[in-house]
């Protein structure tokens, strides 16, 4: 039987109005304590509404993240988070059993943090968000949104969090000491999450102990399994430092669009002589993420567009 929400409210979830019909899979998506649970419930009685109305049949049931996966006959069934610790075979299972169960005209309510999985068993994904409705739709194309909104939320993340360097291998002879690295986006805040395509920086402190002829600051990016990404330093890019005194600190920023594919990467920096004698070098001293609102395979994201013709 098909649920209905008129102005549905049971904090944090508010005001919600909307409607599942018969033989429908729902996606729900949003964020913990976004009021997915409470929707959960509200559709299968566990819960009332403090105001507002839900209509469902009275032949309702709801599975919890830990429940046992019964999927007998009923008119609405609600799983939240159900499938979540489920093995292969267990969902291959729970997929024929919920297709049989639309089959006969039941209603599904799904909650997953699962994009993958909702896409291949929803017909329709509501994003629940600080309590309402904030989207419904297409699955790829409410998940697409979301996406987006979750990259943002981890971009804005990196700018409150802090790191202090942790280099796996630190070597040099002390003539300079690098005191700081950091990432920076577009807007020239410290962030260790940048979002792929923004203009980001790598700044570099090195404060010097002894006098040093045009010394060279450089910097390597690698990912997380140790490929190198992208490195330079003042020499190659004909930046001469000139002649630094001791206790002087120089401050180096390199900038560049962020054209890499979502995952974790670490900073390698060094203060070195021409000739190569090391000063200080701090080997993936830091670690720093780049969030996207989709998957791209590879390091470098190089946004192709595509077009297709038929011959």
């Amino acid at each position: 039987m098909a649920i209905h929400f008129r102005d549905a409210s049971l904090a944090p979830l508010q005001q919600v109005t909307v409607s599942a019909p018969d033989g429908a899979v729902i996606g729900v998506i949003g964020e913990d304590g976004a009021g997915v649970h409470q929707l959960l419930q509200l559709a299968t009685g566990l819960a009332q509404a403090q105001s507002g109305e839900v209509r469902f049949d009275a032949a309702a049931r709801y599975l919890g993240p830990l429940d046992a996966l019964q999927l007998a006959p009923v008119s609405t069934l609600a799983l939240d988070h159900s499938l979540a610790c489920c093995d292969a075979l267990v969902k291959a299972r729970a997929f024929t059993g919920l297709e049989r169960l639309r089959r006969t005209g039941a209603t599904v309510l799904i909650a997953s943090h699962d994009l993958d999985l909702l896409h291949q068993l929803a017909d329709e994904i509501w994003w629940i968000h600080d309590g309402r409705l904030y989207a419904k739709g297409d699955p790829r194309e409410v998940s697409a949104r979301y996406l987006q909104h979750i990259a943002a939320r981890h971009r804005a993340w990196g700018e409150t969090a802090g790191a202090p360097l942790a280099p796996a291998l630190r070597r040099g002879d002390g003539r300079a000491e690098i005191v700081a690295i950091e990432t920076l986006g577009a807007n020239g805040a410290p962030s260790l999450v940048i979002q792929s395509g923004e203009q980001m920086s790598v700044r570099i402190t090195v404060k010097f102990n002894s006098a040093v002829e045009n010394p060279v600051v450089g910097m390597m990016i690698r990912t997380r399994i140790g490929s190198e990404v992208y490195g330079t330093n003042t020499e190659l890019e004909r930046y001469p430092l000139g002649t630094i005194q001791p206790g002087q600190t120089v401050r180096i920023t390199y900038r560049f669009p962020c054209q890499l594919c979502p995952q974790e990467y670490a900073i390698t920096a060094a203060s070195h002589d021409a000739n190569g004698v090391w000063h200080d070098w701090m080997e993936d001293a830091l670690a720093f993420a780049v969030a996207d609102s989709r998957y791209t395979a590879g390091v470098a994201n190089l946004r192709a567009e595509v077009h297709a013709e038929r011959l």
